[in-house]
């Protein structure tokens, strides 16, 4: 067998690589979910280690010749471990929404009862949605933010509890800019029995760094993306107490998948070990700083933020007021013919359909991993009111995509 490129092998392939090396290289990646890893875990993500399967767990494996996928994974549990101050963590979930799968596989039988944030509200797929297999396997009921002020209501979330009585209360959210009262909702989840999980998805790296409030050590469970605010190898993550570990790994593997990705478990060990070096700390805080900047901008643009600020890595727009003819569909393409590449996204109140929403999510990882700092992200405020406020003006989006290829001459990503 010859070990040709991929250049060699597929040039389609190596083609389209290229292209989107090229396309993150010359855009402004603001998906609150994605970020930028370093070159090193790309590297790891690439290793030989995709060649090995590893059923099991390290010194339990159903195969040999485990011995480096074993080294490889307790280094990225013991590096998981110092990060978030964890007693107990699984790092074989391939995604956020397999994590939580594995939670529920623990401790949940079919007919089981979930409550949860609303999806339009900021929840998730895998919290309940009636597309997911959550929302197919489970019985579901949904709590809401404040429709005044944008915050989670917790007095509402209590009230809902205590009628339906569920078996697990799950927190944490993929569209909220606040700080969540991780306390609260466990106070609810004890007064009425029930196991509480954290979704901790988008803020993984923000909790490890301390900057967002840490639901470790006081939730049952905890579950996160590695490839967010971590920019870790791509996958998921459960941390949970020594008491809980028993239920959990065996949930994991064999209960919802098989052998673990072992080339991104090396992925991960990597970003664990580049997140407890001190440099990482100052980027999480820039995280937040950079959000900040961007939604107080885009305030004095006219924009209205969904509970009126962040404290986190994301801003959420509700154009209904400031462009009520305009939807985030058309406004998230208009940005994107540019170079700006967020997501539309419901908004709290919903008018219009998913696939063509009222609002706009805006995040600020990938820009800080690129060197973003506050006034950076003003300008970039400034130019997606440019955009948004004339997303018919071809001239308009010239000048912006002009300025945009500065921006990323100037703050440069890979080679």
């Amino acid at each position: 067998m010859s070990y040709d490129t991929v250049r060699d092998v597929d040039p389609a392939v190596a083609e389209a690589l290229t292209a989107e090396r090229e396309r993150q290289n010359d855009t402004l990646a603001m998906i609150a979910s994605e970020n930028h890893v370093s070159e090193a875990v790309m590297e790891a993500q690439s290793s030989e280690l995709t060649n090995k399967y590893a059923e099991g767990y390290p010194g339990e494996r159903y195969y040999a010749g485990c011995e480096h996928a074993d080294t490889v994974e307790e280094l990225a549990i013991e590096r998981a471990k110092e990060l978030w101050g964890a007693e107990h963590v699984n790092v074989q979930p391939h995604s956020g929404t397999q994590a939580n799968m594995g939670v529920y596989l623990a401790v949940l039988d079919p007919g089981d009862k979930i409550l949860s944030l609303e999806l339009e509200h900021g929840g998730h797929l895998s919290h309940g949605h009636p597309a997911n297999f959550t929302g197919q396997t489970y019985e579901v009921e949904q709590y809401q933010v404040d429709a005044e002020t944008g915050y989670i209501d917790y007095e509402g979330l209590e009230e809902i509890a205590e009628e339906f009585q569920p078996d697990i209360i799950v927190s944490g959210y993929s569209a909220y800019p606040r700080d969540i009262e991780f306390e609260e909702i466990q106070r609810v989840a004890d007064d009425v029995d029930a196991y509480h999980l954290a979704d901790i998805a988008h803020t993984t790296g923000l909790v490890a760094a301390g900057v967002h409030s840490s639901p470790v050590g006081v939730a049952d469970f905890v579950t996160g993306s590695t490839h967010k605010t971590i920019r870790a190898g791509r996958g998921g993550i459960i941390i949970t107490t020594d008491e809980h570990a028993d239920d959990i790994d065996p949930a994991v593997f064999p209960g919802g998948q098989g052998g673990p990705l072992m080339h991104n478990v090396a992925g991960k060990a990597v970003g664990f070990k580049e997140a407890l070096e001190p440099e990482f700390d100052e980027y999480a805080q820039q995280v937040v700083d950079n959000a900040k900047a961007l939604g107080e901008r885009m305030q004095e643009h006219g924009f209205s933020l969904v509970s009126g600020g962040t404290d986190n890595h994301l801003v959420l727009v509700d154009l209904r007021e400031s462009h009520p003819d305009t939807t985030g569909k058309e406004a998230e393409e208009a940005l994107e013919e540019v170079g700006i590449v967020l997501n539309a996204n419901t908004v709290p109140g919903e008018t219009r359909s998913a696939f063509n929403p009222s609002g706009i999510r805006a995040g600020t990882p990938g820009l800080t991993t690129r060197g973003f700092d506050e006034e950076a992200c003003r300008e970039v405020a400034d130019l997606i009111y440019r955009v948004v406020d004339n997303h018919d003006d071809e001239g308009v989006k010239s000048e912006v995509s002009e300025r945009i290829d500065e921006l990323t001459d100037e703050f440069t990503l890979y080679e």
